[in-house]
């Protein structure tokens, strides 16, 4: 696919600008760290709104330390069209995770100033805080906070590695934690007319399409997860215990895991969205080489589109469970689930990305996020939200993140091409 509008050619060097010096800015040992309400990301923040100014954006952050950067429409009076995503990583991450969003949205306000654009309505670029999990355990903490949807048990959560709080964290940047937990929203809603994220996809579809790059966002799977299942059997000797015997805590837990693999497959078959994960697994402290063991601990982590198939698998598992209970004498307790429901995308707002890019002839398909959004939260609070997907070699997460810039500058346009439509 080669560069072919004015925007993908000349925003080139504008954008891969902004994502290189950020890069600069975090890097780490390997790859990139931006922990949420830190030093660094507030350094990252002032230097996205020196280039706010440059391009004579009104300016403000609400409570919650967000960042606002409005490029005034003909109508002042009409709610804004936002665009945007959060611009902290993961540790030892990916640079593009966030931040291709936060790009992307000041690339758009950047081509309308050089070609004095005027939008009916404001155009604004929001750049959001912490909405990585890795450090406190929370994810989404900038657009809950906006929201007013942070708890205090949350602010108490505490660092992975630091001895201090999320509260006191979010503090350290001259903010009120315990503003954010009101239930009400810092911001003014009614003036949230529209929210667009661009972010690059952090699975394989688009990377693996040679044709179609970019993507329209069906729906933000739900999940419901067990951060801790712990399956009880018996220790023994490995060499005197005939099978017969044996309550071996490592088999149960395997059955149960093969029993679900195979249920997801004839699911997936039957057409429902689902997504099942498995992602840690730990034998007792006790284990060895030569012991049965008696004990295995994992998580669980079901995925959808629909809460529906989420809890159905769910009690699946729950009954598959009891089941091997009883054929290997064992126990499985878990933990108390934890639900997320998913995030809707507003169906109109979807498909005014997709006709935008039929009508500029940009290859697009549609597709849904497995990953959680600031989206879901801002389109949770009744605001109407859509995204854009970018392919992105290597996955997410990890340092090797590797969004070719001439996939980002396609959907930088197809971003450019709605806003330009957008009455």
């Amino acid at each position: 696919m080669s560069l072919t509008s004015g925007l993908q050619i000349e925003g080139l060097k504008y954008a891969k600008a902004i994502l290189d010096t950020v890069r600069r800015m975090s890097a780490d040992t390997l790859g990139v760290t931006r922990q949420g309400y830190s030093e660094l990301e507030t350094d990252v923040l002032h230097y996205l709104q020196g280039l706010g100014r440059d391009l004579d954006l009104e300016i403000h952050s609400d409570d919650a330390g967000n960042v606002w950067m409005t490029l005034p429409g003909r109508d002042r009076s009409l709610p804004a069209l936002v665009s945007g995503s959060h611009v902290d990583s993961v540790p030892q991450g990916g640079n593009y995770d966030g931040l291709a969003g936060v790009t992307a949205a000041l690339t758009v306000a950047w081509w309308m100033r050089r070609h004095q654009f005027q939008p009916e309505r404001d155009y604004t670029v929001l750049m959001m805080r912490c909405e990585e999990s890795s450090f406190f355990g929370k994810a989404y903490v900038g657009s809950l906070g906006m929201m007013g949807r942070l708890t205090t048990a949350d602010l108490l959560l505490r660092h992975r590695t630091q001895d201090i709080t999320l509260g006191q964290s979010i503090s350290s940047c001259g903010l009120d934690a315990n503003a954010l937990t009101t239930g009400k929203p810092v911001i003014d809603l009614e003036k949230f007319g529209s929210f667009i994220e661009l972010h690059i996809e952090q699975g394989p579809t688009l990377t693996s399409n040679e044709k179609v790059r970019v993507g329209v966002v069906t729906g933000i799977r739900g999940n419901v997860r067990h951060k801790n299942v712990v399956c009880h059997g018996e220790t023994a000797h490995s060499g005197a215990v005939n099978k017969e015997f044996r309550h071996d805590a490592v088999m149960a837990t395997a059955a149960l895991i093969h029993r679900l693999e195979n249920a997801w497959q004839e699911w997936l078959d039957k057409g429902e969205d689902l997504v099942f994960t498995v992602g840690v697994i730990r034998t007792g402290a006790t284990a060895a080489i030569s012991v049965i063991p008696g004990e295995v601990s994992f998580t669980v982590d079901m995925r959808s589109l629909s809460a529906d198939t989420c809890e159905r698998f769910h009690t699946l598992m729950l009954e598959e469970a009891a089941k091997i209970e009883k054929e290997r004498g064992v126990r499985f307790d878990f933990d108390k689930a934890l639900y997320t429901a998913p995030g809707a995308v507003d169906q109109a707002l979807s498909d005014r990305l997709y006709a935008a890019a039929e009508a500029n002839h940009i290859p697009c398909m549609r597709l849904p996020s497995g990953a959680g959004h600031d989206a879901a939260v801002i389109g949770a609070a009744g605001v109407p939200v859509a995204m854009i997907f970018v392919a992105n070699q290597n996955g997410s997460h990890n340092p090797h993140e590797e969004m070719q810039m001439k996939d980002f500058m396609t959907g930088v346009d197809l971003l450019w091409q709605t806003v330009r439509t957008f009455d």
